[in-house]
């Protein structure tokens, strides 16, 4: 993989102190209220002493999120504010940052950017939200960083790759994934190579139908694949030029028969499934806009008894994926961002906190286990509370430069891994985890030896049925 991970590298060229107080049966509280922009203060005297020690209880610091919990986006929006709420509960049990409690502000953009911008305004300026947490999707994101750059805010990223985000020169944004969307196509390619060296594979598959929702996201992904211009919206300038890994001379014998994008939001499925099987194509790469295209998708081709040997999807690794295709995600490989055996030691509120703590938990609070879509922003959220730690205070300047600083030696550390970043506010040394569903579990299948527990690739796939 050297002329491609060379290429990757052209392309990438483009964050407890707890206040503690003695608890006696005989000792009486008094509160009383400080003056504007201070904490409230409790007195407590204790019987048998002769002393009287004020201990503060600070006001709490307010976490605030526009998130899509309705409209195309609801899926992994809803799960987004499950992790961020679950982190915050978290954080609370776990006695706060540095003696604040943290309250959490969730409110539903309706998956339109008009009503992020716009309740992300009312975060800051009517709700006093003194951390702001990400939104889902490049669409939504896109104009919350400019909104979040223009009220001096930090705006960490939990879903919102496409390229076009970070080649625009902003300061106060961090990704908490493993690269822009036009690299993740490095990822499956690299899949392939690496089983058909092992001979799982019987040779590079000579054929790819690429199909993708009309989305930030999804259309970078592809331009990642094929080659092409970055733009900013609306036919901009051009920021950026990405060759295509496609178009590296180890996949020089992998022809794109069919490519198509489809519009947001679309019903046509069938259509375009009949177009696909009719392409003959041996493997698909569809990227989609949410969980919730990529089964109808798969539901379709399932209808017209479309067969391809490889099925790799930008979106799928939530257990809706699973419930709801009934059999059919079966051999299906997605990229993740996340996985339960890769059990990386983190930190919350100042404390130690394994993955495998944010399963358990999470688990026991929900009843059900998490998914990337809740481990992403948990990740987030773990990112601003050590941000908050590390300068001292919620002060938005000061957790920028905070972030700013982290390097290998001393990074954020999440459950997703160790996080520093570019001056584009990309991570460095990052790779995403290929994933494959076998027998109704999400099993990871590559890179092989970054972790244990890796299974082998079944190729080719099951029929639809």
């Amino acid at each position: 993989m050297t002329r491609l991970f060379k290429l990757v590298v052209l392309i990438a060229a483009l964050a407890l102190v707890a206040a503690a107080c003695g608890d006696d049966d005989s000792a009486e509280t008094t509160p009383t209220t400080a003056g504007d922009g201070g904490a409230a203060t409790t007195t407590t005297t204790v019987a048998d002493a002769t002393t009287t020690t004020t201990v503060e209880q600070m006001d709490p610091y307010i976490f605030a999120a526009s998130l899509p919990l309705t409209g195309d986006f609801a899926t992994p929006g809803s799960k987004h504010n499950d992790g961020y709420k679950y982190c915050v509960d978290e954080i609370n049990r776990l006695g706060g940052l540095d003696g604040h409690q943290v309250e959490y502000i969730g409110e539903d953009n309706q998956s339109t950017p008009e009503q992020a911008v716009a309740q992300i305004q009312r975060h800051i300026n009517v709700e006093g939200a003194d951390v702001l947490l990400g939104t889902f999707s490049s669409l939504l994101t896109f104009p919350a960083t400019t909104e979040a750059l223009n009220e001096g805010m930090v705006y960490p990223v939990p879903s919102g790759g496409a390229l076009r985000i970070w080649e625009r020169g902003y300061d106060n944004i961090f990704y908490f994934q493993q690269n822009a969307a036009e690299l993740i196509g490095f990822s499956p390619l690299a899949m392939i190579e690496y089983y058909v060296e092992q001979g799982v594979i019987d040779a590079t598959p000579a054929s790819v139908a690429i199909v993708d929702a009309d989305d930030f996201f999804a259309s970078a992904i592809v331009t990642g694949l094929v080659g092409g211009e970055v733009r900013l919206p609306g036919g901009g300038d051009v920021i950026a030029e990405v060759p295509g890994f496609l178009n590296d001379p180890r996949f020089s014998d992998t022809e794109v028969v069919f490519q198509e994008t489809w519009p947001i939001p679309f019903t046509d499925w069938i259509t375009l499934a009949n177009s696909m099987k009719n392409s003959g194509a041996e493997m698909v790469f569809a990227t989609t806009a949410s969980p919730d295209e990529a089964i109808s998708l798969v539901n379709a081709m399932a209808t017209v008894d479309y067969q391809p040997k490889l099925v790799w999807m930008s979106q799928g690794a939530q257990s809706e994926f699973r419930d709801l295709l009934g059999g059919n995600e079966q051999h299906i490989t997605v990229h993740a961002s996340w996985h339960p055996l890769a059990n990386y030691e983190s930190t919350l509120a100042g404390q130690p906190y394994s993955n495998q703590d944010f399963i358990d938990g999470f688990d026991a609070s929900f009843g059900r286990p998490p998914d990337e879509d809740e481990a992403i922003p948990f990740a987030v959220c773990q990112g601003m509370a050590q941000a908050v730690l590390g300068a001292g205070s919620a002060d938005n300047t000061a957790m920028k430069d905070w972030l700013r600083g982290r390097t290998a030696d001393d990074p954020v550390k999440t459950v997703l891994g160790d996080f520093y970043w570019d001056e584009r506010g990309l991570p460095f040394e990052r790779s995403h985890i290929m994933v494959q569903w076998q027998d109704e579990e999400l099993v990871f299948v590559y890179p092989v030896g970054d972790f244990p527990g890796t299974v082998d690739l079944v190729f080719p796939k099951a029929e639809f049925n």
